[in-house]
């Protein structure tokens, strides 16, 4: 079973958000890269770019396929990793950590309400409260 952790929101299409002020940081979810597969490449946003909610941030290609990310929340790209664009493996291996995609200022805090909290993406991929091992 994948961990969720709880001091994160998600999204519907498996990206994490870890808000910390105007700032989110956002990634893929555990449970994403393990139906991915091995991370092959990455693909992410300038600095300086705008996303917006729903909308493809950047890709993801594995062994299996290639993905588009989608952006969680609408911002200015404050900051891309490029530790995970050199070693894409970072995404299977460290999804809450070191394979994180992106900064972003946020543009409307108001996006977060669209969120899924912990239990909810747990319901979403089908992983019951009791299987996160608190």
């Amino acid at each position: 079973m994948s961990s969720v952790p709880d001091d994160l929101r998600y999204s519907k299409e498996h990206e994490w958000v870890r808000v910390d002020g105007e700032t989110a940081t956002v990634g893929i979810t555990a449970f994403a890269q393990e139906q991915l597969g091995d991370v092959v490449f990455v693909e992410l946003p300038e600095k300086g770019a705008r996303v917006r909610q729903h909308s493809s941030l950047g890709v993801v290609e594995s062994v299996k396929a290639a993905s588009d990310v989608y952006a969680p929340l609408s911002g200015e790209v404050l900051e891309r990793n490029v530790k995970v664009i050199e070693s894409p493996e970072l995404v299977n291996s460290q999804p809450y950590g070191d394979g994180w995609m992106i900064k972003v200022r946020l543009a409307d805090k108001g996006e977060l309400a669209a969120l899924l909290s912990p239990d909810d993406y747990r319901s979403h991929i089908g992983e019951g409260s009791a299987a996160a091992g608190d």
